[in-house]
Parts: structure tokens; C-alpha cells; sequence
């Protein structure tokens, strides 16, 4: 099995799946989180490979983007099959993938190094600049309200940064998705406050 080979095949598949996709789920975001896994994996010493090729098929079975988490699994499984040889290998992807989501929070903790370094990947790319963006296009997509102040279903986009976005820094695994993380954070939570002071003053200030 030549391992290039294999993510050059991983990369147009996600290419033909995902490259349309406006909810945040496009080639784009499958792209940074490849390589913030790669900057992860080589600063933890994780099996580069692994962390490369779980992360270029994260998305694709995204429940969210499936009809069931099974189906999308089912997916990856498949394709896997078609193009790795090496059981282990395939094995230890399918994990990660299967249990990298955030489910409210109450996943337990990743059982590899690899898998932490790609959950941290994908997470990182959840928050900050490209995070607010990624997460109003989700919410255009689902044809959500931006914010609903006179409503407290919790079905706005806003209310989406208080359910997970605001909880994933303190979910990091590794010490440098932790530090990228925290810059991010902070950015969100002056974008909160400035979207607030916007929404009811107009951007007046005194």
C-alpha cells in the first residue's frame, strides 16, 4: 500500500462528496483541518499518516450530512476497504472517525494519540474567526434564525456558540491545540459582545 497514493485518492474523494457543500462541511474545511491535524501530529510525534487520512474523511460521515451515523460510517468503511490493505490501519481510522464527534460533550476521551490530534484538529476549526463563519452558514443551511431574543427554544444560530463553541477550549487534548485554542476562544467571546452591543444599540457607543 503506498500511503501517498492512498491520500491522493482520500483527497478527490472528499473533493466529489464535499466540494459543493454550504453548510461549513466543504473541501475547505476538510483542508485546514488536514493540515492543523499534520501541525498536531508532528508536534506530539503521532503516526502522520493516520491523523492525515482520518481527518480528510472525517466529514464524510458526518451524521449531519447522512441519513443516519451508521450510513455515513458505512461510507467511509467502504471506502476504506477499497483502498487500504493494512487491517490495523483501517481499523484505527474507522475509531477515530466513529467517536471523534462532539455528542453533546459526552463522548469519552479518545482512546489514541492519533485520534486526539484529529479531534483537536477538527475542534480548533469549530471556533474562531473561521468558526463563527462556518457556524452561520450551518445555520443558513438549516434555514435558522440568526438570534431570537423575544424566544428561548434555543434553535438560533447564537444559541450555538453557548451549547458547544464556548465549551470546546476546555475540551482540547493537546498542549498546542490547547494554546491555539485559547486565542480563538477569546475571539469568539468579543465577537458575542460586539454581535449584542450591535443588535440593541445599533453599534452606538457613549
Amino acid at each position: 500500500m503506498d500511503q501517498q497514493d492512498v491520500i491522493q485518492s482520500a483527497e478527490q474523494y472528499v473533493r466529489q462528496e464535499l466540494g459543493s457543500d454550504s453548510s461549513g462541511h466543504d473541501w475547505w474545511h476538510i483542508d485546514r483541518v488536514r493540515r492543523l491535524a499534520l501541525e498536531l501530529a508532528e508536534r506530539e510525534q503521532a503516526n502522520a499518516f493516520i491523523c492525515e487520512l482520518a481527518a480528510l474523511l472525517h466529514d464524510i460521515a458526518d451524521v449531519k450530512l447522512n441519513e443516519s451515523k451508521q450510513a455515513g460510517l458505512d461510507k467511509v468503511h467502504l471506502w476504506l476497504t477499497a483502498h487500504v490493505t493494512e487491517r490495523d490501519i483501517l481499523d484505527e481510522v474507522m475509531e477515530i472517525i466513529g467517536t471523534m464527534s462532539y455528542n453533546g460533550g459526552g463522548n469519552p476521551p479518545m482512546g489514541t494519540l492519533e485520534g486526539r490530534v484529529v479531534q483537536d484538529a477538527d475542534r480548533l476549526d469549530a471556533i474562531g474567526a473561521i468558526g463563527i463563519a462556518r457556524t452561520f452558514a450551518y445555520g443558513g443551511s438549516r434555514g435558522r434564525m440568526m438570534y431570537d431574543p423575544e424566544s428561548s427554544s434555543g434553535n438560533a444560530t447564537i444559541d450555538h456558540f453557548y451549547d458547544k463553541l464556548l465549551r470546546l477550549k476546555d475540551l482540547m487534548n493537546t498542549a498546542y491545540g490547547k494554546e491555539l485554542a485559547q486565542s480563538r476562544h477569546e475571539f469568539m467571546e468579543a465577537f458575542l459582545i460586539q454581535f449584542y452591543l450591535e443588535w440593541d444599540f445599533g453599534g452606538c457607543e457613549e
